[in-house]
């Protein structure tokens, strides 16, 4: 996962990017009256039945990968209907939505709008006070709706080396940490990918934490339960691969999972690479208790591939 501008929400560089990616097939799609672009209209009111049958793996919807096509009230009933637990990375002005419906939010987004909050994060001290506020802010927003999990992020290098850079997220994470162990809630950092250049979406170049020891390593030295890494599984095969090995190394540190199909980001299908059952049955095997977020960027029906993605997680 990685939060939209806001990996890692329905903030307005989310709006503005991803939207403008994705304009020109939403509207090819639409002229010829095939594929996604019915899916987009405002009035539509898509419906699902329940896909989730065995519940093992405790799944949710990222909703900035819908919000072309659906608003966030449309996912959230989706989701409730499909059998999800969750709509993660919305604005907290839609959690008592969420309430409404039966469902949490897995993980809260963190607002530093304008910027991408990937772009600012804990490696840079010249961002470091208004990182801290934003995550603050979050995880006041989660606690008092009883939400577990808050994002978080290295930040770009911007010529930082990565040796000083970890050694600053161990100081600023320090610094945070036990507010958040205070409030019950856990921040999970992301690693996200820095090879996929292709969209700002699908790939972060620049990005410092890009590997899952670097991201491990200042999560060790900090030294508490409440900072784990947010797996995932898209960003870890372009970058590291070896997946279910690393789920089983790092077992006791993943505190949340995204997915996605490599490459392109698009559904869990049979066009990528990725073997998703066995990744969520170690999931399973190693005990994991947390939500795994689906994350794709639709390329046909938003509806089906979301069906056919939680289908092939429910192991």
């Amino acid at each position: 996962m990685n939060q939209p501008p806001s990996d890692m929400t329905t903030q307005p560089f989310n709006r503005r990017t991803l939207l403008a990616a994705t304009a020109g097939a939403a509207v090819a799609a639409a002229a010829t009256g095939h594929g996604y672009g019915a899916s987009a209209k405002a009035d539509d009111k898509p419906a699902a039945q329940r896909v989730v049958q065995n519940g093992r793996i405790h799944q949710s919807i990222v909703q900035w990968c819908f919000n072309p096509y659906w608003d966030v009230e449309q996912t959230i009933k989706i989701a409730a209907q499909l059998g999800c637990g969750s709509v993660e990375l919305i604005a907290p002005q839609y959690f008592p939505l969420l309430k409404q419906h039966g469902l949490v939010c897995a993980i809260a987004s963190v607002d530093m709008s304008p910027d991408p909050p990937f772009a600012k994060g804990f490696n840079n001290p010249k961002y470091r006070e208004k990182v801290l506020q934003a995550t603050r802010a979050s995880i006041d927003a989660a606690a008092e709706f009883g939400w577990k999990n808050v994002i978080s992020f290295t930040g770009m290098r911007e010529e930082i080396p990565d040796d000083v850079g970890a050694d600053n997220c161990v100081e600023g994470f320090k610094q945070i940490v036990g507010y958040a162990e205070k409030k019950g809630v856990t921040l999970c950092l992301e690693m996200l990918n820095s090879r996929d250049d292709s969209h700002p979406m699908k790939g972060h170049p620049g990005y410092q934490g890009d590997h899952t020891e670097y991201c491990i390593d200042i999560i060790k030295r900090v030294g508490s339960p409440h900072l784990k890494l947010l797996f995932d599984v898209y960003h870890v095969q372009i970058m590291d691969g070896d997946v279910i090995r690393r789920i089983r190394q790092h077992k006791d540190y993943i505190g949340h999972v995204h997915t996605a199909g490599n490459p392109g980001r698009g559904e869990l299908d049979d066009a990528q690479e990725i073997n998703y059952k066995p990744i969520m049955e170690a999931l399973v095997e190693v005990g994991y208790k947390g939500f795994v977020g689906q994350e794709f960027i639709p390329t046909r029906d938003p509806l089906a591939g979301l069906k056919q993605a939680v289908a092939l997680c429910d192991v």
